[in-house]
Order: C-alpha cells, then structure tokens, then sequence
C-alpha cells in the first residue's frame, strides 16, 4: 500500500466552495476512479488556514497513476473545474508526496 499526501493551498476567501466541491463532486469522481480518501484536514495551528490536506491511499505506484490519468482526463470532471474556476483559480498551489508506510508504521 501507498498513500499520497496532498495539500491544497485555496485562493482567499474561497475555502467553502473548496468544501463544496469535494462534497458534490470530487469524492464520487475519486471512487469511479478507485482514489480512496483516507483522511481531510483543515490547520488550527501553524499553518495557513486556507489550506486543505488530504490523505489518499492506492494499491502501488501504477494504480496511482491510472487514476490519477483517468481521473484528470474525465469530460465531467473536467467541466466541473473549470466552471469552479470561473472567477479565477479555486486552488493557486497543490502539493504532493506520495509515501511509503515503514515497517513500524501503524498505517499501513
């Protein structure tokens, strides 16, 4: 198993539509694509508040990939961004870590 750390840095002011987004549209994207959230969170301390990190978990590197692929090429998913996007950029930074767990970690 692998898991992908993703953070999301959200234009100011803009959090709610980032919430609503994922509410109405991006989990049931995720699950027709075999991305399997493990975990969201939102800072209380030591971070940007408009900022949301989110855990992912896949098979190996290649199911990673084929859903991620998948998943950016969807016509739905597509229409959905861009429309999210029409009063300048939703998200203006993502970043990604994909990790392995270590032999001690309690997630594996």
């Amino acid at each position: 198993m692998i898991y992908e750390l993703r953070r999301y840095e959200v234009a100011p002011g803009r959090m709610s539509e980032l919430h609503e987004r994922f509410e109405k549209h991006t989990l049931r994207l995720f699950e027709k694509f075999g991305i399997k959230p493990v975990a969201f969170w939102t800072s209380l301390v030591g971070e940007d508040p408009n900022c949301l990190t989110y855990l992912l978990q896949f098979e190996n590197l290649e199911a990673q990939k084929q859903a991620w692929d998948l998943f950016m090429k969807d016509e739905e998913r597509i229409e959905i961004w861009n429309k999210s996007n029409e009063n300048g950029k939703l998200v203006v930074n993502i970043i990604s870590k994909t990790l392995s767990p270590t032999e001690y970690s309690p997630l594996q």
